[in-house]
Formats: structure tokens, C-alpha cells, sequence
């Protein structure tokens, strides 16, 4: 694997900064050919770094006072009056290629506005989407956009499809991954007018293996290996697969309480209980690449700890050696030629 210097924002999460500094520590260790810079306020980060032995040669401390905050309430706003935080400078190097990658916790929305703004997307595609890989029944499904852009158009939806798929040959594995459309019916003349031409459009598109739509119910039940919706709806059905999984979770906790009995056979379902937990945990991925974006942007979840921020500078380290970024580039120009075809043939 190829020696990789990746930027890590030692200011955004709830955890900051001693989540961001732990986690990089685990991937020093891990990975001796790795160097990263952290940005953010110097005095927090040495005060973290306090007692923590460490190859100082491949850690670089970049101080940056200002820092996006989690409650930004204009991602825009903030991109353009905090040019100089730990987050937005670290998109300017993503860009300038100083650094291979960046990983942060910081409000989404920044990030994104960030990424989108600053790193800037590969050249042909339209909207940058956020994925997240849900725990299916058979294997993992990457449900996208969970947020990125709340108002899409079908075209968007295509380039989701046509991203993701990508992603799932390369670091997942897929060679032929089946792309489902998030719908409330699985006919094809079901959904308002965004799924119905959405639906239209990736049926006739040759680069992806479409089977349909999918209902949310059938999310998890291995109907697709991608599901895909604008970040409206893909962001409440993430929400609400949260809430069901902690709802449920309380709920037996609370039932296996209640007598000896009970106490008893939580007890002996307690390994398996731990595999469920470990399963629905986001930490164990660490984060999901920004697809579509002119460098490797990683988001870890915002209650991201010490291993969660390790996996997720994992993720970035293997989407880089993946190649992803230019299987992408290579489709969006493939697209663009076949519409060029399609207009002249007209």
C-alpha cells in the first residue's frame, strides 16, 4: 500500500479534541508508512497529545484557531467566514494536493459545503452524495444520499447510481452490485414525479445493474446492494432506522430486567446480543466517503471516539488506494459522450 498523508480535523465531533487525537495514534500504529496532520488549536491538541508516545516525524500538528462549530446554522455562511479553521483549510490543501485525504467530524452540512466549494467535484458530476452502509440481513447496505443535497433532481439520482456502484466494485467487492430506487411501492408507476423520471432514467442507463424499486421495509432484507433517494428521504429513513434500533434495544434491556428468569436468559443471549450491538454500530465503520468529490473526503459520525476516528482514517486510506476518484471521472465522461451521441442521432 502506498504511503498516504491524510489531514485530520482535531476540532469537529462531540469529542473534540481528544477523540481526533486518539484516533490518529491508532493509526500511526497501525500503519507505519502513514502521516497526518492534525489541525487545530495547538495548545488543545499537545494537551491531548500529553503522556502519549507517538512517531513525532509523522505527525504534524497544524495550528488553526478558528473552528467550525457542530451547531453551524449556515454551512455556506461558514465556508466563506471561516477560510481559515482547522476544516476549511484542510479542504484548500485536499485541493492543493498538500495532503491525500481529510477526515472530520465537524457539522455535516460544513463539510459538505466545504468539500463541494473548496476541494470542488471531479469534473462532470453534478452533486457530491453522501453514503452510509446500512447493516443488512446478507451483507451491507449503502444507502445514499442520507443528506448531502435535500432537493435532488433524477439526473442527481443517476450520478448516485452510477458513483455508488463504482464504490461497491472497488472497496466492497460487488462486481455486479443491484441498484434499487427508494420508493413507497415497487411498480414502477409508484412515487411522485422526482422517482417516477428518476426511475425512467436508470432503467435505460447501461452503467449500472438497476432491479427496481424498493420499498423501506425490504431496505434491509437484501432486495438491493444500493438503495438510492434523494437526502430528504434517505435522511429520515436513516433517522428512523436510529430510533427503531435504540427503541427496540431499551426495550429488552427494560424486559430482561424484570425478574430472574429473565436475568437469566439475557445472560446466556449475551454474546449474541453483543454481536448485534457491535453490527449496528456506526464506530465499526467510522465514517463514509464523500462520493464525487476531487479528493478523499471522509465523514466520521459526530459522536465519533477514539476507534470510531481510526476506522475512519481506515476508510479514507483504502478509499485512496482504491482508485475510486478516477473510475468515477472515467463515467462521467462515458455519460457525457453517449449524450453528445444521443443529441446528434435526434
Amino acid at each position: 500500500m502506498a504511503a498516504y498523508k491524510i489531514l485530520v480535523d482535531a476540532m469537529g465531533g462531540d469529542y473534540a479534541p481528544k477523540a481526533p487525537v486518539e484516533g490518529v495514534l491508532i493509526a500511526l500504529e497501525r500503519h507505519s508508512d502513514l502521516s497526518i496532520v492534525i489541525a487545530g488549536r495547538e495548545p488543545e491538541i499537545r494537551k491531548a497529545l500529553e503522556g502519549k508516545s507517538y512517531d513525532a516525524g509523522r505527525l504534524q500538528i497544524l495550528h488553526k484557531e478558528q473552528v467550525v462549530e457542530n451547531e453551524e446554522h449556515n454551512p455556506a455562511e461558514a465556508v466563506r467566514a471561516k477560510k481559515d479553521s482547522s476544516l476549511m483549510y484542510g479542504m484548500k490543501m485536499v485541493k492543493e494536493k498538500e495532503v491525500d485525504g481529510l477526515v472530520s467530524a465537524a457539522n455535516t452540512g460544513a463539510v459538505l459545503a466545504g468539500a463541494t466549494l473548496i476541494a470542488g467535484r471531479i469534473r462532470g458530476v453534478l452533486r457530491p452524495a453522501l453514503s452510509v452502509a446500512l447493516p443488512g440481513r446478507k451483507g451491507p447496505v449503502l444507502l445514499l444520499d442520507v443528506g448531502a443535497n435535500v432537493d435532488s433532481k433524477p439526473a442527481y439520482l443517476v450520478q448516485f447510481a452510477q458513483m455508488t456502484s463504482i464504490y461497491c466494485k472497488k472497496l466492497l467487492g460487488i462486481q455486479n452490485p443491484r441498484i434499487g430506487l427508494l420508493n413507497v411501492g415497487v411498480e414502477p408507476g409508484k412515487g411522485n414525479a422526482l422517482v417516477k423520471e428518476a426511475y425512467e432514467l436508470l432503467e435505460k442507463e447501461p452503467e449500472i445493474h438497476f432491479v427496481g424499486n424498493v420499498e423501506a421495509r425490504e431496505v434491509l432484507e437484501n432486495a438491493a446492494d444500493v438503495i438510492v433517494t434523494d437526502g430528504f428521504a434517505g435522511n429520515i429513513l436513516l433517522k428512523g432506522l436510529e430510533g427503531i434500533a435504540r427503541y427496540m434495544f431499551g426495550c429488552l434491556k427494560e424486559e430482561m430486567m424484570k425478574s430472574f428468569r429473565n436475568k437469566l436468559g439475557a445472560l446466556l443471549l449475551k454474546p449474541a446480543m453483543r454481536g448485534l450491538k457491535h453490527k449496528l454500530d456506526p464506530s465499526s465503520v467510522g465514517g463514509t466517503p464523500l462520493l464525487g468529490i476531487n479528493g478523499a473526503v471522509v465523514k466520521a459520525h459526530g459522536n465519533s471516539k477514539g476507534e470510531a476516528f481510526a476506522n475512519a482514517i481506515e476508510q479514507c486510506i483504502q478509499y485512496l488506494s482504491s482508485n475510486v476518484n478516477a473510475e468515477i471521472a472515467e463515467c462521467m465522461a462515458r455519460s457525457k459522450q453517449r449524450a453528445r451521441e444521443e443529441q446528434k442521432s435526434e
